[in-house]
């Protein structure tokens, strides 16, 4: 069972705003959404879509004169260990994921840390993205605070510290830069004798030929099992958020998150 919700506040009425949501879970390998519904206050639902990367997309337009929208998303889904291992299932050409962009381009620190896998990756290539998100991890260590939802990855890379956020996107650049098929996941993920989260996860897929797309989990140092449930995906996180939206005015914002995941 997953409850997450959302709420921006705003000191003053707020001009104009508009949310953009990821936050539906999907069917497909490992996983089956058994039941799931979006509820919103404060704001009005303009249309729904699947974007390029076959993400469920809302937008909500802040109701006139608001000061506060509250997004609440919850259901259940049933998943399956499958060692990380989504599978040759690709609806969106390869090529797209070997595209850089502003937050996954790789510079002096994560061709550094690309380099240290280049053998390893020469003599098989699951073992060699397993050394490329040892060496991710060991560079950029998990630190709350550090960083913010627009820190690139060569930016956390030369900083030493991040979260998960930023050591998938240091994964993503560095396999990008050796060559491979990578991109973003966000989702959740169910942790032990916790249930209360400070805010949803995310972690990186490589396409690997004879597997297809494999997940690799920097922050806790393993392939995504059946604690894990896949939102959305994109090149990287930017595409994937659960919730991105603009916003006129001069209105001070204040979010508050509020996530429980559970058994």
């Amino acid at each position: 069972m997953i409850s997450h919700t959302t709420t921006y506040s705003y000191d003053r009425p707020v001009d104009y705003a508009l949310l953009q949501l990821r936050l539906s879970p999907r069917n497909g390998p490992g996983q089956t959404v058994i039941s799931w519904q979006s509820m919103v206050s404060g704001a009005t639902p303009q249309v729904a879509y699947q974007d390029h990367f076959r993400n469920a997309v809302e937008l909500v337009q802040m109701d006139e004169g608001g000061q506060t929208v509250t997004i609440t998303s919850q259901g259940e889904v049933e998943t399956e260990n499958l060692n990380g291992v989504v599978g040759m299932v690709s609806k969106v050409p390869l090529w797209i994921y070997r595209c850089t962009t502003p937050a996954t381009t790789a510079g002096p620190a994560v061709r550094k840390i690309a380099g240290g896998a280049k053998e390893a990756l020469a003599e098989n290539t699951l073992g060699g993205i397993h050394q490329l998100s040892s060496l991710v991890g060991e560079a950029v260590r998990y630190e709350k605070g550090t960083t913010h939802a627009a820190t690139t990855a060569e930016e956390a890379a030369q900083a030493g510290q991040g979260v998960c956020q930023d050591q998938a996107h240091v994964l993503i650049a560095a396999a990008r830069h050796l060559g491979l098929p990578a991109r973003y996941v966000s989702g959740y993920l169910l942790l032990e004798g916790q249930t209360q989260q400070e805010a949803a996860h995310g972690w990186a897929e490589v396409w690997i030929d004879g597997l297809g797309w494999v997940g690799f989990d920097v922050s806790n140092e393993i392939c995504p099992d059946d604690r894990y449930v896949r939102v959305a995906l994109g090149r990287d996180y930017s595409e994937a958020a659960p919730v991105r939206g603009l916003r006129q005015g001069d209105a001070t914002e204040e979010l508050c998150v509020s996530l429980q995941v559970q058994q």
